[in-house]
């Protein structure tokens, strides 16, 4: 079963989020049937591709907010990523239009690390506060999550990958997508926000018995049996 999931890489609640979803999937036990899927969300589109403003100054000049809410917001936003095993260094965090990481993240999708990069992306984010429109910067990450450095280069030339995040940003918009992170589960069942492993655990588990109604296991009924290797090295 696919579970689809619209982020951004600077929204923090997504990176909280995908802690969530892993610890429900821990639990829950046919995750081995599951596929993770990150889809593009773009928070801000206008975002500059050089840094202006910290991640203070852009809440409270560009949405608006009283400083001091805005450090409250901060602050509480922090905690729960400590509460999930991350940290946040939101004073060091370099606010740039993500556009660039989500092309990287469509070619990771592409070669089956699209998981893998969104970690990295989010860490660096974060984190480490790196700066994830520069190409330099996204080539190292991609290069560390096992992406060949040369061949990624496709990912911010070649138009087809900003078409994949014009497609799913349209895409979330039909579907009513307000916010992120958002889950969208077997494309029947939709999870809004950050929620608790257990809310997680709880949906997934109600869409999996209806995928697996459509989807039955096919096994084979026995009619005779001889002799056979195994693959543990027995033949008998």
């Amino acid at each position: 079963m696919k579970i689809e999931i619209w982020s951004d890489v600077m929204c923090p609640f997504c990176y909280i989020g995908k802690r969530n979803l892993e610890n429900a999937l821990e639990q829950f036990t046919e995750s081995k049937e599951i596929e993770v899927v990150w889809k593009s969300y773009q928070l801000d589109a206008e975002m500059p591709q050089v840094a202006e403003e910290s991640y203070i100054d852009y809440l409270v000049q560009r949405k608006r907010m009283p400083i001091d809410q805005v450090e409250q917001m901060l602050a509480g936003v922090t905690e729960s990523a400590k509460q999930v095993g991350l940290t946040y260094n939101l004073d060091k965090s370099v606010l740039v239009n993500s556009l660039n990481a989500h092309k990287l993240l469509q070619f990771a999708n592409t070669k089956g690390l699209g998981n893998e990069l969104e970690e990295r992306l989010f860490s660096a984010f974060f984190t480490e506060g790196k700066n994830i429109a520069d190409l330099a910067t996204l080539s190292q990450l991609g290069k560390e999550i096992g992406l060949d450095e040369a061949a990624l280069q496709t990912a911010f030339t070649d138009d087809n990958y900003a078409y994949r995040i014009a497609q799913d940003i349209a895409e979330a918009r039909h579907i009513g997508v307000q916010g992120v992170p958002f889950f969208g589960l077997d494309s029947r069942y939709g999870v809004s926000g950050a929620q608790p492993p257990a809310v997680l655990l709880e949906n997934i588990t109600t869409a999996f018995a209806e995928w697996r109604e459509r989807n039955p296991k096919s096994v084979l009924k026995m009619t005779s049996e001889g002799p056979s290797c195994t693959p543990d090295g027995i033949c008998e």
